[in-house]
């Protein structure tokens, strides 16, 4: 499953970059997250509970911030298993200065999801997918201030 999308900061790379990687903001904006914990550098424990239709869980696993180019790009890579079944994903994140206040940030990921979960809502994983990343790009843009996606 692929996912992408484009959003836009009223802030400067740099002040975006140290928010997507901020712990706190990660923890308050990643949805359905109830923990965050830090395992290492750039490594984290996370727990989540989510539901798609009739299926619902709580999923463990780790999310890791690798192939980093401050403040211009770096790759997230999220693994986790519960009750439902099992998601896999590699995002690319990339900011792009656009004039002096404002930044671009450009996801493409891929996903996988397996198990009961992907056997009940496997139509409706991509807009489901899409809307989580809204969601988290909306919350972000929040801490920052307020700003619209493209």
């Amino acid at each position: 499953m692929k996912v992408e999308g484009s959003y836009t900061f009223d802030a400067p790379p740099q002040r975006v970059w140290d928010l997507l990687l901020n712990q706190q903001a990660l923890q308050h904006c990643i949805p359905g997250v109830t923990e965050l914990r830090q395992t290492g550098d750039n490594r984290y424990e996370a727990t989540l509970t989510v539901g798609i239709a009739a299926v619902k869980g709580t999923y463990k696993g780790s999310v890791a911030i690798q192939d980093q180019t401050p403040p211009t790009s770096y790759t997230m890579v999220v693994e986790g298993s519960g009750g439902p079944g099992f998601v896999k994903g590699t995002a690319r994140i990339t900011l792009s200065p656009q004039g002096e206040n404002q930044t671009t940030v450009t996801v493409e990921g891929d996903g996988q999801i397996g198990g009961p979960v992907a056997g009940v809502a496997q139509r409706m994983l991509g807009g489901v997918a899409k809307m989580l990343m809204n969601q988290f790009f909306d919350c972000m843009r929040q801490q920052l201030g307020g700003s619209d996606s493209a």
